[in-house]
């Protein structure tokens, strides 16, 4: 079964739609974290807080957007698939929340407000972060996120690549390298590519192929929307890269010419800021002709790789 894109409703309304539900069940999955375990309270106040912290938060909410946009190329309802884009947000959020600490990437501010190790403490952030990493997978194996066992075992399997040592886990520390291990920060562009595909590119790949898997789309689908992903993660970074060093902190919501202070290498770094929005342009085409199996149908995810390339925050 398949759903065309609604007359009239635009890019920026299915977004801000898309935000919404999300939020409602993140909100839905932390009140209820503790009662689904056969046995066991509730977490601790002070913990649950700080996991509401860190993902109640608002912002634009990406990737459970495409989660559900990619879903609903195969007649998969936004309700069928809040689950798995929730999910999916709990292990970017986790991320944030480690990423933003002192001995990472050091960060005060996130989406315009206080960090969690800010708002709390270094132990209650890291321990946040477990939470929401963990809860991660608790949401997909439950049954309520597909009837089918197969599906949901390969959602975990697929959110446990994309977020580990092979993919942003193992991004984020070739990132953290050359700032921590006072190694030279210049680099190739393979490098570079190879280290924004996992840091960046990995959960937004998983973001858009977890619609196939939701739908039970044929290898060919599926391999369409991982090329899409890749070449929108990709996009996604050299968007981010190129905020840090054209950005404003009150615009972007966080601090920006870090990466050049702290030594990263970046495509911006590497090429220079003309060629890297070069760069990003051919992201977005890219990205754009993987979905032409799809045709109109994938209208909002062509919007989507529209509004990567021109994202101000």
């Amino acid at each position: 079964m398949t759903v065309a894109v609604p007359a009239g409703v635009t890019f920026a309304e299915r977004l801000h739609a898309a935000a919404t539900a999300v939020e409602g069940r993140l909100s839905h999955h932390l009140a209820h974290s503790g009662p689904t375990y056969d046995g066991l309270s509730m977490p601790p106040e002070r913990l649950s807080a700080a996991m509401g912290h860190a993902v109640l938060s608002g912002g634009k909410r990406f990737r459970p957007f495409l989660v559900i946009e990619s879903a609903a190329l195969f007649g998969i309802s936004t309700e069928s698939a809040l689950d798995t884009a929730a999910a999916l947000e709990c292990l970017h959020c986790y991320s944030l929340v480690h990423d933003d600490l002192p001995a990472m990437d050091n960060d005060d501010m996130r989406r315009g407000r206080p960090t969690v190790h800010k708002a709390f403490d270094d132990w209650t952030a890291i321990l946040a972060g477990d939470g929401l990493l963990t809860l991660a997978f608790d949401i997909l194996a439950r049954p309520a996120t597909h009837a089918d066992p197969m599906v949901r075992a390969d959602l975990v399997l697929a959110l446990a690549r994309a977020g580990g040592a092979g993919g942003m886990v193992g991004g984020q520390a070739f990132d953290l390298e050359a700032d921590k291990l006072g190694l030279p920060a210049v680099a190739s562009l393979a490098h570079i590519r190879r280290l924004q595909a996992m840091k960046t590119g990995a959960l937004i790949t998983f973001a858009a192929e977890a619609g196939a898997i939701l739908g039970r789309g044929t290898a060919d689908e599926r391999a369409a929307l991982k090329a899409y992903g890749d070449h929108l993660g990709f996009a996604f970074q050299i968007a981010d890269d190129l905020l840090d060093a054209q950005g404003d902190a009150a615009t972007v919501g966080k601090a920006v010419g870090k990466d050049s202070a702290a030594g990263k290498a970046t495509l911006v770094s590497l090429m220079g800021i003309g060629a890297a929005q070069a760069e990003l342009v051919r992201a977005e085409r890219e990205a754009i002709a993987a979905l032409a199996v799809f045709g109109e149908r994938a209208a909002m995810l062509v919007e989507a790789a529209g509004f990567v390339r021109t994202r101000r925050s």
